[in-house]
């Protein structure tokens, strides 16, 4: 009999952390504040929603080009690299003033290149932790930590001196995310088309109705969640918060989140993956109702952002949980992608060309009102997922 494999160790998985930490920084100042560096461009919220989609956009191909050429080279390491490098040059573009024409070509080449990595670096770190969940929210809680440090002290920042600092702030992050990369261990997996074993297409894992309903899912969640990602710093400056004060709001959920990732090792496994995709659904639309509907009340918004625990935190462990089981071995990476496609990519698109199309025409709190149905039909699909693997 083979002896057992080791559990990897630390100087293994701190490297990862360090990546998560400092890509996830980036996230939470760039995608908090994009909205209201575009307004203070003077962009319209019809142009600002079509320029915050092109992040989404871009996951509908770069991750599973990105998860196709890894799979076929096994050089996950360098590619991310690489990824890093362009997407730090092209952010040189946006110190350059220009139509918005120029910041959608600008924001495509950049996020081309970063839209693909937490994938490619999720796909690394499952195999990694081996289905060990609480390590697993050990790693990715420092992502968490990034964000939350960079939405705080942005919100402040911005506060203090205005948006102009905001192609600098990008600049900065994501060289942090470059020399994370070039701490990685520049290890090359064995590349899978040319293993002597048989190759699984991802036809048959797609065939199977828990995968179908699971994807189905998958794409309302996110799109509702695009209510928040898109819209949340516009909507609370509209109801006149600070910068400070929105940027708080988003640490609340983060702290959430935090907290989750902590603690996840001993509460995920109280229920099977498939129930925490019911019940993350089902808070997600309460958690929009809330929004939208008490958004003036900033104790209700800090128990909106709050519920972020449930809503992404866990919904992303039981999702990360559920693409390793269906799509093990040399479909990891290409499951992976799938993941972010489905998700940010047609349903961040669709989310924000669809909640900037209703914001315009109906204000904000009938776009979370239509996120909140969102969240049902996430739910309606999840329990299908549910039956289908029972």
């Amino acid at each position: 009999m083979a002896p057992a494999a080791q559990a990897p160790g630390i100087r293994q998985l701190v490297p990862f952390a360090g990546l998560s930490a400092t890509y996830f920084a980036h996230i939470g100042f760039f995608n908090p504040y994009l909205p209201l560096w575009l307004k203070a461009q003077g962009l319209p919220i019809a142009v600002i929603s079509v320029l915050v989609s092109v992040q989404s956009f871009t996951r509908v191909f770069a991750p599973y080009a990105w998860g196709a050429l890894s799979d076929h080279t096994g050089e996950r390491v360098k590619l991310l690299r690489i990824s890093a490098a362009v997407a730090l040059v092209a952010s040189a573009g946006l110190w350059i003033e220009g139509s918005g024409w120029w910041i959608a070509f600008v924001l495509l080449v950049l996020f081309t290149h970063t839209s693909s990595m937490m994938s490619l670096t999720e796909a690394a770190m499952a195999q990694l932790v081996a289905g060990d969940w609480g390590r697993y929210g050990k790693i990715r809680l420092w992502g968490s930590v990034g964000f939350m440090l960079t939405v705080f002290a942005a919100g402040a920042w911005f506060e203090a001196f205005g948006m102009g600092a905001f192609p600098g702030w990008t600049a900065v992050t994501l060289a942090g995310v470059l020399l994370c990369t070039w701490w990685l261990p520049n290890v090359k997996e064995a590349a899978h088309a040319h293993s002597d074993a048989p190759r699984e297409p991802i036809g048959a894992a797609l065939r199977r109705p828990a995968v179908r309903w699971f994807f189905a899912s998958l794409l309302f969640h996110v799109m509702a969640h695009f209510a928040i990602y898109g819209f949340l710093s516009l909507y609370l400056d509209s109801l006149g918060y600070s910068k400070a004060t929105i940027g708080a709001l988003w640490a609340v959920s983060v702290v959430a989140e935090i907290g989750w990732f902590y603690l996840q090792g001993r509460l995920i496994g109280r229920f099977p993956m498939e129930r925490w995709l019911v019940i993350c659904a089902a808070v997600t639309a309460l958690r929009m109702a809330i929004t939208g509907g008490l958004g003036d009340s900033l104790v209700a918004l800090v128990v909106a952002q709050a519920i972020h625990a449930l809503t992404f935190a866990t919904h992303h462990t039981a999702c990360i949980a559920m693409v390793t089981t269906h799509f093990p071995g040399r479909l990891r990476a290409r499951g992976q992608a799938l993941f972010t496609v489905t998700g940010y990519g047609f349903g961040g698109v669709a989310g924000v060309l669809a909640g900037g199309a209703i914001a315009s025409r109906w204000g904000f709190r009938p776009m979370f009102a239509a996120a909140a149905v969102l969240g049902l039909l996430a739910w309606f699909c999840a329990t299908r997922v549910q039956r289908a693997s029972s």
